[in-house]
């Protein structure tokens, strides 16, 4: 008797079916999950084509695994208050947005009284990641639940478990905040080559390879000399996650000056009603001063 793979058995309900969550949703798709999709808001057909779609959280929480790809915890909390009514022991919640570790914390504890896993997994990569499968996923939640749903993680990118609930999400605010230190430092760096009449595509290309190379510097360094800020990560979703990175500072007792001052560039863009713009767009903002 031919044994399917554990994905043919698998069965998950992806909500949120943003600029994330489409591609990884095909992604499965395409690796044999069954997956359907849910998004808070009606969303064109053309974007969705060839995701099955469900029409409320309780159709959605049916599935044994409930993948959520939300843009923050305020989200996150509305969505798991309409869920847990209709969970069951066994189910798991995997979720892979980028959020609060305060709240996944307190998420997996009750969550764990019902009987139901937690896995907090956020990525890396952009939808560019997403699609082409290479996310970084960094994974926090009980060894057991972890294990479940390590399929899928692996179906998406190259997951690293990280320990226990929240510490996921912990790292993932490393990881913004390193983002957002590193778009700053090309913005000026570009800025600085621009007004000494050097051409700034000369200048990523000479410091390809050398220790200044970096993915923010050919990827979003692009953006910047192009003045092309089409949303990959948007402003608004980059000052969130600085604004968790500054309160784990707080928490820690930490002065972290330069998450301040980045900090601050993206709160004026954001005021300047530019939140929906690509993160790179902060080149705007300094060019501007």
């Amino acid at each position: 008797m031919l044994k399917l793979p554990y994905a043919f058995y698998m069965q998950i309900a992806l909500l949120g079916l943003g600029l994330m969550g489409r591609p990884m949703a095909r992604v499965l798709l395409a690796r044999g999950f069954g997956v359907s999709g849910w998004n808070r808001s009606i969303l064109s057909p053309e974007l969705v084509e060839g995701i099955p779609l469900l029409g409320t959280l309780e159709e959605a929480a049916k599935a044994e695994v409930l993948l959520l790809m939300l843009a923050d915890s305020v989200a996150v909390n509305a969505v798991l208050e309409q869920l847990e009514p209709h969970l069951r022991p066994g189910q798991v919640v995997l979720d892979m947005g980028s959020s609060d570790p305060a709240y996944s914390k307190l998420h997996a504890e009750r969550l764990k009284s019902r009987g139901v896993g937690w896995v907090d997994a956020p990525v890396s990569g952009g939808p560019e990641g997403a699609r082409s499968a290479t996310l970084a996923i960094m994974a926090g939640g009980d060894p057991t639940n972890y294990a479940r749903v390590l399929p899928i993680l692996e179906a998406l990118g190259r997951p690293t478990y990280v320990g226990e609930a929240g510490a996921g999400h912990t790292v993932k605010v490393i990881n913004q905040l390193m983002v957002g230190l590193y778009i700053e430092a090309v913005a000026e760096a570009l800025l600085l080559a621009e007004r000494q009449g050097l051409e700034p595509r000369k200048v990523q290309e000479a410091l390809q390879g050398g220790f200044a190379d970096s993915k923010v510097l050919q990827i979003h360094g692009t953006r910047m000399i192009e003045r092309r800020f089409v949303p990959g990560a948007r402003v608004k979703t980059q000052l969130k996650d600085l604004r968790l990175a500054q309160k784990l500072a707080q928490q820690a007792g930490l002065n972290l000056p330069h998450l301040e001052s980045t900090l601050g560039f993206y709160a004026e863009l954001e005021a300047l009603g530019d939140g929906d713009l690509d993160h790179s767009a902060l080149f705007k903002r300094l060019e501007s001063r």
